[in-house]
């Protein structure tokens, strides 16, 4: 009798489980397998031979040629700055140091900086007339224009440059440099 009782009970779950497994696989056949995220993203690279469609022809590259790679944007700012070492000193909208040349000529119209120079001495170069900061005399601003076109800015006849080893606003690296680069006062001459 016992034997019976377990062989019935054991036929009922027999059939338990049978009934409920169709109704499991009618479930997963409606429901769409899940899917793994794909972990690679496609490429987005630009094929090479394609250019930028705001790139500028070589063939209008001067204004950073003359100027030693330094772009030009809009009118200079010409202003003055206290140096702890030199005093009253000219420096750029940004407080970077000015510097003359003296083998330039003085009110000659041109510079003799070109070349090689103008990596370690790009020009102060401006779109449009200079602006005279608090301390600068306007009447001293001027500008000449370069062999390649580009405008550069002068002080009291004298081309203005950087010093390519300026790095911060205030540096001043470039004066004495060779006994001919010199920072500028606000009068216009050679800081000595």
């Amino acid at each position: 009798m016992k034997y019976r009782k377990f062989m019935g009970i054991m036929c009922v779950l027999v059939l338990t489980l049978a009934a409920c497994a169709p109704a499991a696989t009618q479930i997963s056949t409606l429901m769409p397998p899940t899917e793994e995220p794909a972990t690679e993203m496609p490429p987005t690279e630009v094929p090479a031979t394609e250019a930028p469609a705001t790139e500028a022809p070589a063939t209008e590259a001067p204004a950073e040629t003359a100027t030693g790679g330094v772009p030009v944007t809009g009118a200079a700012s010409v202003e003055v700055s206290e140096s702890a070492d030199f005093g009253s000193i000219l420096v750029d909208g940004e407080g970077m140091s000015l510097y003359l040349f003296t083998k330039d000529t003085q009110n000659s119209g041109a510079s003799t900086c070109t070349g090689d120079c103008l990596v370690k001495w790009p020009s102060l170069a401006t779109d449009g007339d200079p602006v005279a900061g608090e301390g600068v005399d306007e009447t001293l601003l001027g500008t000449i224009t370069r062999d390649d076109g580009t405008t550069q800015v002068t002080y009291n006849g004298w081309p203005l440059y950087y010093y390519a080893e300026d790095t911060a606003a205030g540096d001043t690296n470039g004066q004495g440099v060779g006994d001919v680069w010199f920072l500028v006062t606000p009068a216009g001459e050679a800081v000595p």
